[in-house]
């Protein structure tokens, strides 16, 4: 028996690919399926299952992509409907695999499909829980993603009663293989880990803790953050199918000339993408385009702010062309109309207009603080990373709310802003989103809040947020 878990680290994913004995399965593949089928290649196996837990919200599934390149049966569990053929396992079924079985246990919360695969040893002994969303180390997944009619609360009610009357009745020794790990937006608060045993589980997992059914419904609901804007589009695009990888490809790798570039992004309203280093992009850029480093999460952070239903054209570094679209391409786009040949060169080569952000140490911000009545600090990291401390009287606005033009209603023309993050890759992507909507009086803190800290004249607080 051979198991192999393959994380993707800016997509916080976990896919599984399972061996006994010359037959294997897939769990939750990616959309690009080369390390499945190049490790079947070195097992001399055959791809026998994809098994997927659930309709993923946040990246679109390689079921399709798998099941073309090596005719293995596609298997949800009881509920799921979708546009293409699929094998429904029923609850309990056994799939033989070698000398090993995979049994489907439906565990409905997260979502109504939601199915767990149960693998039993080649002496039929529980080994391991491949739990999709149902379960993770440290957390369970959120009930408020519904691909039915209920709400969060009978979600919950669902889960309350999948954990207790299924996945806790099993052996404390069996492994626990999440589909995600820390990051991931499909649960609260997910641990270190990415992978566990049900008795670990048991003893720290605050859900899993004694409680009823009141109990545990208010603990997994309260506290939720909105789920991403693009979860519903994911989770459809899973359900109805979509469009082969290699032809998302043929244009996305296509080298534009820079007249080919300017005709996209002018008549046909083309995203102009930009995925080089935060640092680089700041000196100079393209006008208007965005900047999400492709060294950072990408993929998750191009699927909030970018529309679907727009072409892209890329800037990006010479050679990752093909990573910059894969990655998109996991969480849905396909309008990527490709990349301008030369990259940014090109343009610096040809004097066409740039714009830059302007970028400034923590200790300018201290200087600028008592002085200026204009001034507006704008913390872009999550309201948890914002309690645990900030600029006193920052005004926290989460880069997930970039997503909202109307955001930035109350900002004017005098407001001098000065943006932070952690580090300083969001707050370059939150100020090419504000430059785009023609506010251009911003600065940016180099080095985010780890420089902040480092500052001592910088006064920082717990409290509530304020704008000047």
């Amino acid at each position: 028996m051979f198991i192999k878990q393959l994380y993707t680290n800016c997509l916080s994913e976990a896919a599984y690919f399972i061996e006994s004995n010359g037959e294997a399965a897939v769990i939750d593949p990616l959309r690009d399926i080369d390390a499945y089928v190049q490790l079947a290649a070195e097992r001399g196996a055959k791809i026998k299952y994809i098994f997927e837990t659930h309709f993923h919200a946040d990246f679109v599934s390689g079921h399709l992509e798998l099941q073309k390149a090596t005719g293995a049966s596609i298997v949800y569990g009881p509920g799921a409907e979708t546009g293409f053929p699929i094998y429904q396992a029923a609850d309990g079924e056994a799939f033989s695999l070698g000398n090993i079985s995979l049994h489907a246990m439906h565990t409905p919360g997260h979502t109504i499909e939601s199915t767990c695969y149960l693998l039993k040893d080649e002496q039929g002994r529980p080994h391991a829980l491949f739990t999709g969303d149902a379960l993770f180390a440290g957390d369970v997944g959120r009930p408020d993603l519904s691909s039915g009619d209920l709400t969060k609360e009978e979600l919950a009610a669902l889960m309350y009663n999948s954990l207790k009357e299924k996945i806790l009745k099993l052996p404390d020794e069996v492994l626990v293989y999440p589909a995600h790990g820390p990051g991931s937006s499909c649960g609260k608060n997910l641990a270190s880990e990415t992978v566990s045993t049900i008795g670990q589980e048991k003893a720290t997992n605050y859900a899993l803790q004694p409680q009823n059914m009141e109990d545990f419904i208010r603990a997994v609901t309260d506290g939720l953050d909105t789920p991403p804007p693009y979860f519903p589009i994911n989770a459809r695009i899973n359900k109805e199918g979509y469009e082969p990888l290699d032809l998302i490809f043929k244009n996305a790798l296509t080298a534009l000339s820079l007249e080919e570039f300017k005709r996209l992004a002018k008549e046909e309203d083309a995203i102009v993408l930009d995925t080089r280093a935060p640092e680089k992009f700041i000196d100079a850029y393209i006008p208007r385009a965005v900047n999400i480093g492709l060294d950072g999460r990408f993929a998750e952070w191009a699927a909030i702010f970018l529309p679907f239903d727009k072409p892209i054209v890329m800037i990006t570094e010479k050679g990752r062309e093909k990573e910059t679209a894969t990655r998109l391409s996991r969480v849905g786009f396909s309008k990527i109309r490709g990349y301008l040949n030369g990259g940014f060169q090109t343009w610096l080569d040809n004097k066409e207009p740039i714009d830059m952000i302007i970028e400034v140490e923590a200790d300018e911000l201290a200087m600028d603080i008592p002085f200026d009545d204009q001034l507006a600090v704008i913390d872009v990291r999550r309201k948890t990373e914002y309690g645990d401390g900030h600029v006193k009287r920052a005004l926290n606005i989460p880069l997930d709310d970039f997503a909202d033009p109307g955001t930035f209603a109350d900002f004017e023309d005098h407001h001098n802003l000065y943006l932070y993050c952690g580090g300083g890759y969001r707050s370059i992507i939150a100020a090419s989103l504000l430059k785009r909507q023609g506010i251009h009086n911003l600065r940016s803190i180099a080095g985010g809040w780890d420089k902040i800290v480092a500052e001592k004249n910088i006064e920082t607080a717990k409290e509530t947020s304020l704008l000047n």
